[in-house]
């Protein structure tokens, strides 16, 4: 039989003994070494298994804890930059953050390569000590062609070192009907890693710098590929390393950076657990069955946020997940001193700007603050004293003052008020008439009113009305545990919010109460996203910063678009003298045009901004000096550009309508999004990139 099985294996399958036998693997006899063991987990995705190797540092730590001889305590090790558990003694790996079933760990050695899809799966362990066994003493005494049964009836033989084979058990033709050929196929079988060409993964810089929380938006799927938060971030962080070892080469070498940990917050599953999904099962109408449950899984969610039964709901959700997780996170990290941000994606930036608006400042701040209240309050009775000048009415000034009465005062004014005054109808019109024409222009100052801890309205208008109808739920916002470095928002519906609870315009001086950073980033063909520069700057049309390519440069077509664009401007002017000066207009540089104080791509085609493609741009050209000033576009983001778009891809450009959806969830992946992320975070620890962006600020 031995004989048999040998000959077959040659002829089905010349190429291993042929491709292998150059190897560089001991003569038989010359001696046997010992497997090298590495480490797997089993992935089960829709019903199916995979083996995938642990990175070399996590499984040489693995290894270390399983060789202490502590097999039979119960030993934990921290793999997946310590967002994984793994139960030595049960062989189970768990997730620390979130849910999720947990995972069967190995330790394995020998390998057969599987039917389905030719990736190798390895034999359980008990097994495999078997295989080494007999390859021990084949190799040692020189007796090839060793035949072992596996616990599952089927047979593996050993013809040499090189060829190694495992065939199906030939069961009776009744036991499953199939045919002698489909039993007796062999499979290849491999011993140690380094022979299946597995891919093992890089480890992650041990040294975490800073922490961000990614809340995730409307649905429990956050991508095209129908995939959790949780998937997703592992791509956000995943690109993030890569990001890092390609434009912070030199801190990393200089050690001055480890890595930038993502974590995910869930609030979907809790706000779908109250069982308002089984109540709305009741309602649903029976047609279009698919869709409709696609709405009531995402859509819903919009309308969920603006009741105020489930805004609590969700608020609370998010605000006690994210403590959750720093708590856990401090625990695990206890050498950790970096800082924190966060980041949402579409709905959740919304619930995070509501969250951040409501926090109330450190006490520390409050003191520093003080001074500046008082000389505030002080300037308050002031401007109502101006009010009451240009009215004519400076004769009330004392009586105002005496009721220590601000301009925010002012505006909560009522006529029953100002009549307990004692102030005469004529000037009490006048005053009223006043406050209605203010509060015609709704300018909105982001403060929060009403006790200290709920706020009855997001943004109030400078005036506020006894009811205030445009404004948010009224909602317990809870605080957060730290103070975030910066917001990230990825294709966020905050500014159509805004508008849509009546706030016409954000005061160039508001600043989130703990955060100093924001930044508002999206696609351009994203239809769930909104500008809000425009909000604080009302009066001007300028364009959002184009997002620099992680490459460098624009993306080609947009270059070719934007030099297509330069050369019919050049025509119709009558400028080009020949084609020499043709062609200069069109392989012009468009960098310039990613300057902060850039205005309209199509404004840049000064004849002083030629420069060759592949020259740097650096310094701003001469052009730079014609540009009008740069943009103040207010203190949310500390005085900095807030709105960030992203290049499109060339297909993209082919049709926006067809892409609207891929722009709203193209963000986990995106090298640019990810890299201004990594930049602005280690901006607030002074560390650059190793070469700065063109565009970037």
């Amino acid at each position: 039989g031995v004989r048999r099985d040998s000959a077959m294996a040659t002829a089905e399958q010349p190429q291993p003994p042929r491709g292998l036998a150059e190897g560089a693997e001991p003569d038989p006899g010359s001696g046997y070494e010992p497997v090298v063991p590495h480490w797997f987990y089993c992935r089960v995705t829709g019903g199916r298994e995979r083996w995938v190797p642990f990175s070399s540092q996590d499984s040489e730590r693995l290894e270390e804890a399983y060789s202490s001889g502590r097999a039979q305590e119960e030993v934990v090790v921290p793999t997946s930059g310590g967002r994984y558990d793994v139960r030595l003694r049960q062989r189970q790996r768990l997730a620390v953050y979130w849910e999720e079933a947990a995972a069967e760990v190995r330790r394995c050695t020998w390998f057969y390569k599987g039917d389905k899809d030719n990736k190798y799966i390895p034999y359980s362990e008990a097994f495999s000590e078997e295989l080494e066994e007999a390859y021990r003493i084949a190799v040692t005494q020189d007796e090839w062609k060793k035949k072992l049964e596996s616990p599952s009836r089927e047979v593996i033989i050993l013809h040499n070192p090189k060829l190694m084979v495992h065939y199906q058990p030939v069961g009776t033709s009744d036991e499953w009907g199939s045919t002698p050929t489909e039993q007796g196929r062999p499979r290849t079988v491999k011993r140690g890693v380094e022979n299946i060409a597995a891919e093992i993964p890089n480890g992650e810089p041990l040294q975490i710098d800073h922490l961000v929380f990614v809340v995730h938006g409307i649905g429990p799927a956050c991508d095209i590929r129908f995939r959790s938060i949780v998937q997703c971030v592992n791509d956000f962080r995943n690109v993030s390393l890569s990001m890092l070892q390609a434009h912070f080469k030199k801190a990393q070498e200089q050690q001055q950076i480890g890595r930038v940990e993502f974590l995910p917050v869930n609030w979907h599953s809790s706000l779908h657990s109250t069982g308002v999904d089984v109540d709305l099962e009741r309602i649903t109408l029976p047609s279009i069955n698919r869709l409709r449950h696609f709405i009531n899984d995402t859509i819903l969610d919009v309308f969920f946020y603006n009741s105020s039964t489930y805004c609590q709901t969700i608020v609370d959700t998010v605000a006690s997940e994210m403590n959750r997780l720093y708590q856990l996170f401090l625990q695990r990290n206890p050498l950790f001193k970096g800082g924190v941000s966060i980041a949402g994606h579409s709905l959740g930036s919304l619930i995070l700007f509501d969250l951040l608006t409501n926090q109330k400042a450190a006490p520390e701040d409050e003191q520093s603050a003080e001074g500046s209240r008082t000389t505030s309050s002080n300037r308050g009775v002031e401007e109502v004293k101006e009010v009451l000048r240009k009215l004519e009415l400076s004769e009330y000034c004392d009586l105002f003052e005496k009721e220590k009465m601000d301009r925010q005062a002012l505006f909560l004014c009522m006529q029953e008020n100002l009549k307990e005054m004692g102030i005469p109808l004529g000037p009490r019109m006048k005053l009223l008439n006043y406050i209605s024409s203010q509060k015609e222009m709704q300018v909105c100052f982001l403060q929060g009113l009403g006790t200290p801890n709920t706020h009855r309205c997001l943004l109030n208008p400078v005036w506020v009305s006894p009811e205030p109808i445009l404004c948010q739920v009224s909602a317990n916002y809870p605080q957060l545990n730290y103070k975030p470095s910066i917001f990230f928002a990825f294709g966020s519906p905050i500014g159509m919010f805004l508008t849509v609870r009546g706030v016409k315009r954000i005061d160039p001086n508001y600043s989130l109460p703990t955060c100093k950073g924001f930044f508002n980033i999206f696609h351009p063909f994203d239809p769930v996203a909104y500008r809000i520069e425009p909000m604080i700057v009302p009066d001007v049309e300028f364009e959002p910063m184009l997002l620099p390519h992680h490459k460098g440069r624009k993306r080609m077509h947009l270059e070719l678009k934007e030099g297509l664009t330069r050369m019919s401007v050049d025509l119709k002017n009558n400028l080009l003298g020949s084609l020499r000066v043709a062609w200069q207009s069109f392989t012009r540089s468009s960098l310039p045009a990613l300057e902060a104080a850039s205005t309209d791509p199509e404004l840049e085609a000064e004849p002083g901004a030629e420069k060759q493609p592949d020259t740097k741009a650096e310094e701003p050209p001469p052009a730079g000096k014609e540009e009008p000033p740069p943009i103040n576009v207010g203190r949310l983001n500390g005085g900095n550009r807030i709105d960030y778009v992203l290049q499109e891809k060339p297909i993209e450009s082919f049709n926006e309508y067809l892409f609207a959806l891929q722009g709203h969830l193209c963000y986990w992946e995106s090298e640019d999004t990810v890299l201004l992320v990594l930049k602005e975070i280690y901006q607030t620890q002074g560390i650059t990139l190793d070469q700065p962006l063109p565009g970037s600020q």
